[in-house]
């Protein structure tokens, strides 16, 4: 399996809106209501949130020289 970076803008996006349901979920098995006032508004502060810091970090990213890899070995034929 091939390696590949982490996307931490979807790895909290997907996490925010699994806590989202789960905030849901338990409210409706409670008969109690959950506040769109207070949800939506800071769901959207917690996507900003994270698109800074997903912008930050491919601009620091970009900003880094890249690796020198060795160079490979040559192949001796028989």
């Amino acid at each position: 399996m091939r390696k590949h970076r982490l996307d931490l803008f979807s790895l909290i996006s997907g996490g925010l809106f699994t806590v989202i349901a789960v905030v849901y979920l338990t409210a409706s098995l409670d008969s109690d209501s959950v506040d769109g006032r207070i949800v939506i508004p800071v769901t959207f502060v917690v996507l900003g949130v994270a698109g800074l810091v997903g912008a930050v970090t491919a601009v620091s990213r970009r900003a880094r020289p890249a690796p020198v890899e060795a160079p490979a070995e040559p192949v001796d034929e028989p």
